[in-house]
């Protein structure tokens, strides 16, 4: 670890979401590879009308996948195939991935066709609404999709309590719950941190425990989603967003530096390892 390492707190919650939009499992402990925590985002619903992989972004078609919870049935193993998942929905009935009736379920979740899936297309489109204008303008962001899995663009999302707290602090008429943002990991800032903390973090490099290193390369661009109601009894609410525009927003460099409401950090992994709960994080 390096001497000029300065403690930015520690592991509160980690949590892996083994299907895209579904609601997480958390861990106590997980396996960093160079692709993110271990089976985060192995699975994803493709369109079976155009290829298309399903993610919420896209609310209209897909928003339905936030209400369900998705689990592991085996722990993921490096080099392996992905286990099976389990899928629950609110009304506390269940299937697992490899069930006949797994695609017909999902299916009629979200009001389209849809198969269940752990191998991406070959040529990758994810629809994403702007949430910047008023008319409904669609993007494609299926071109920054990382290797390896689902994830919409980077390894690992992180958000610290400093900056939920600071939002609660400025706007204490919305919950803004961790759960509505999606993180991998929710850092608990050292005692005294203020603020947005992690905004200072991009182009750094955060290190987890004895082995993880991530480099930080924005800072998480914000979407529909914080508003939308989700798994774990999230309630809808349209003023999470605009409350952020108001509040924070920075140039993302991932997007040519357009200035965007934004929550959280994105990370690469640098250095895979052992992650787990309590872990120090340190920013060089």
């Amino acid at each position: 670890m390096p001497d000029q390492a300065d403690t930015a707190g520690s592991i509160q919650t980690i949590l892996r979401y083994a299907v895209k939009s579904m609601g997480p499992e958390q861990l106590a402990e997980s396996v960093v590879t160079e692709h993110g925590l271990l089976g985060d985002r192995g699975y994803a619903l493709i369109d079976k009308e155009n290829g298309n992989v399903g993610s919420a972004k896209m609310p209209t078609k897909w928003g339905g996948l936030l209400a369900l919870n998705s689990t592991f049935t085996a722990p993921p193993k490096a080099g392996q195939p992905l286990p099976p998942v389990q899928i629950n929905w609110p009304d506390g009935s269940s299937t697992t991935s490899d069930a006949a009736d797994v695609d017909a379920r999902l299916s009629a979740t979200v009001g389209r066709e849809a198969t269940l899936s752990s191998t991406k297309p070959e040529e990758i489109h994810l629809e994403r609404l702007d949430p910047m204008v008023e008319e409904e303008v669609i993007l494609d962001i299926g071109h920054i999709m990382m290797e390896g899995r689902f994830s919409d663009y980077a390894a690992i999302h992180m958000l610290t309590t400093a900056s939920l707290a600071r939002l609660e602090e400025l706007r204490p008429d919305i919950k803004f719950e961790a759960g509505r943002f999606r993180p991998n990991l929710i850092i608990a800032a050292e005692e005294g941190a203020h603020g947005f903390v992690e905004n200072d973090w991009v182009g750094k490099t955060v290190c987890i425990g004895d082995d993880v290193r991530l480099k930080i390369s924005d800072p998480t661009p914000r979407c529909f989603i914080p508003m939308l109601p989700q798994h774990g009894g999230i309630a809808a609410d349209p003023k999470v967003l605009p409350a952020i525009v108001d509040l924070n927003v920075l140039p993302v460099p991932l997007l040519d530096d357009k200035i965007l409401p934004c929550v959280g950090v994105y990370g690469f992994v640098e250095q895979g390892g052992n992650i787990k709960k309590g872990d120090k994080v340190r920013v060089v």
